[in-house]
């Protein structure tokens, strides 16, 4: 578009320029030849008005001397004619002068005027003339003193001739003006053809220039695009309407073998009937018919090697740039390491699943063993507890200090591994059991289990800080039990506080993930022992310091990985925790049921 308008005002330009160029001189000689001629008719026009006067006056003095000679007694009819000649002839004059002199009426007046005084002075004369004949020579002689004195037309003869030669002066001194601002203009006129033949010279050179470098431009593009192309390691090759071979870079050469750059080949005799698959030529054939681009068409070539290749082939429709006829390009991916390696990770992926098969078979041993386990100790462990009754109620007060001890050791530890076993029988029972999905308000769960954790904790000082937490799809229960275990953690381990602050937050994850908080100011751990301790019964601190068994948070691990989430812990020795869970922001698609 801007190249449009580039040629559009460089052509009005031209044109504006052959316009002055041509058209000004022309003009102005036309203009100069117009004033030219219309000097000479003014001069013409002049010439017969000062003509005519003069021819008026020496008619009428000519009578008016023929008069005086037939008062001298010449009387040859030859001089009786000049003597009449005046009466025919002026009249005729005078209309002659007033119709030339009809566009000015200065003149108009003056010949008025003078036509008046030849009439009066006509008039004498012929009075004269009649006397004369009368024999009344005196008479005659006055009449011809009368006419010419009190009828002169030679005063009036001078007026129009002198006017007329004003007349003239001024017109011609306006066409010498004229003349000379025809001169300036002819002279501008040329300056402006110099000025503008300068500006197409040098407006041509450069636009002679810059084509040149735009060529040069072009020359060394197209150079550096055949090097592109020649050194670009993907196949790729343009064939015409019939698949000859156009253009192949060196890769394509290299992989299907033959002189393909120096000359013109079929395609199905390249590369030893790599090209022969009747389906790949037809849809090669289509794309140039129906201009339908082929895209990652897979198939397998033997190529000029010997070996059997995996390639993508790709092909459009392209418009020759020289020519109306259509080209077909050519590309070519070889895959076969990628073919390859997928082959050899769907190996890889078949030998996971069986050993992910063998480890779930495992885990669900694992889980029944443990289950078994745990249900077949309750029996020995009621027992135990049973019989440390009895045999406290046998003895009675025969049961000295050193007895006592022993029998409340034995029951404590029975009771401790009683809960021990529930405690397993629940972790046992959060792997297999199935999730029951729905909507749940996370900020109701912590207030249950808040409250939970308040439970029986007279002159605590306990400050909570509880953000404002979203809906969640997941199992209620579960997530209760989630909760349960980390608030009650922070009370536990914030015992120790003269004031236990504990913080309850939720963000959101890179991901889109909800990641909740539970922050404390309590005995915190060393981050280095950090992986123990979603382990089952591991401990970072003695139970004589902070009472518990080790299996809430491995609860808490298998309860947020079943929801589709992760757990893990910042901490720091006497500084606090921060525990994190996250879970899916909408639906627990991925959650394991």
């Amino acid at each position: 578009m801007k190249i449009r308008g580039i040629f559009r005002w460089r052509t009005a330009g031209l044109l504006l320029a052959i316009l002055i160029i041509v058209g000004l001189p022309y003009l102005v000689t036309r203009i100069s030849t117009r004033d030219t001629l219309r000097a000479n008719a003014w001069v013409n026009h002049s010439t017969v008005v000062k003509s005519l006067a003069y021819q008026i006056a020496y008619v009428v003095h000519d009578s008016e001397a023929a008069s005086y000679r037939l008062l001298a007694g010449d009387a040859d009819e030859a001089t009786r004619r000049r003597a009449g000649h005046a009466g025919t002839e002026v009249p005729t004059l005078l209309r002659q002068l007033r119709m030339t002199t009809r566009d000015n009426p200065d003149q108009q007046t003056l010949i008025g005027s003078l036509g008046n005084s030849v009439a009066g002075h006509l008039t004498l004369m012929n009075q004269a003339l009649v006397r004369l004949q009368q024999n009344n020579v005196p008479g005659a002689r006055q009449s011809l003193r009368d006419a010419d004195d009190l009828f002169g037309i030679d005063a009036q003869i001078t007026s129009i001739v002198q006017n007329e030669q004003n007349l003239l002066s001024a017109r011609q001194a306006a066409a010498s003006r004229q003349t000379s601002n025809n001169r300036l203009v002819l002279t501008i006129t040329a300056l402006a053809q110099l000025v503008l033949l300068a500006i197409i010279v040098i407006a041509s050179e450069r636009q002679i220039g810059q084509r040149q470098q735009a060529e040069s431009r072009e020359g060394r593009a197209v150079q550096r695009s055949r090097l592109i192309f020649q050194a670009v390691r993907e196949p790729i090759a343009l064939f015409d309407a019939n698949l000859n071979s156009l253009l192949v870079n060196n890769a394509f050469s290299e992989l299907y073998g033959g002189d393909l750059q120096q000359q013109s080949k079929p395609l199905e005799e390249i590369g030893n009937g790599a090209w022969s698959d009747s389906m790949l030529l037809q849809r090669l054939r289509d794309v140039l018919l129906r201009d339908r681009e082929l895209w990652d068409y897979d198939t397998v070539q033997r190529t000029v090697d010997g070996l059997d290749r995996h390639v993508v082939i790709n092909a459009r429709r392209l418009q020759q740039q020289d020519s109306d006829e259509l080209a077909l390009l050519v590309t070519v991916s070889d895959v076969t390491v990628r073919a390859l390696a997928e082959q050899k990770v769907n190996e890889l992926n078949r030998q996971l699943e069986g050993k992910v098969s063998q480890i779930s078979d495992i885990n669900r041993e694992l889980e029944a063993f443990s289950y078994s386990v745990s249900h077949d100790l309750r029996a020995p462990l009621r027992h135990v507890s049973g019989f440390v009754r009895k045999l406290e109620q046998h003895l009675g007060d025969r049961i000295d200090d050193k007895a006592g001890h022993y029998i409340e050791v034995i029951g404590s530890s029975a009771q401790r591994m009683a809960q021990l076993i529930d405690d397993l029988l629940v972790f046992s029972r959060l792997g297999r059991g199935p999730l029951r999905l729905q909507a749940v308000d996370m900020q109701s769960v912590v207030e249950e289990a808040r409250a939970l954790a308040e439970s029986g904790l007279e002159g605590r000082r306990i400050v909570w800080t509880v953000a404002a937490l979203p809906m969640v799809i997941g199992d209620a229960n579960m997530l209760r039990t989630v909760w349960q275990n980390l608030l009650g953690n922070a009370v536990k381990y914030t015992g120790q506080c003269e004031v236990a602050r504990i913080e309850v937050s939720v963000r959101q994850g890179p991901k889109g993930d909800y990641e909740f908080t539970v922050a404390d100011n309590g005995a915190g751990f060393d981050m280095q022992y950090a992986d123990k301790l979603f382990g089952v019964f591991q401990r970072l601190h003695r139970a004589s310091e902070f009472p518990g068994n080790g299996i809430g948070l491995a609860n808490v691990r298998r309860i947020v990985a079943r929801h589709g989430g992760r757990v893990w812990a910042e901490g720091e020795p006497g500084k606090g925790a921060r525990f994190h869970f996250s879970l899916p922001a909408t639906d627990t698609a991925g959650a394991s049921t």
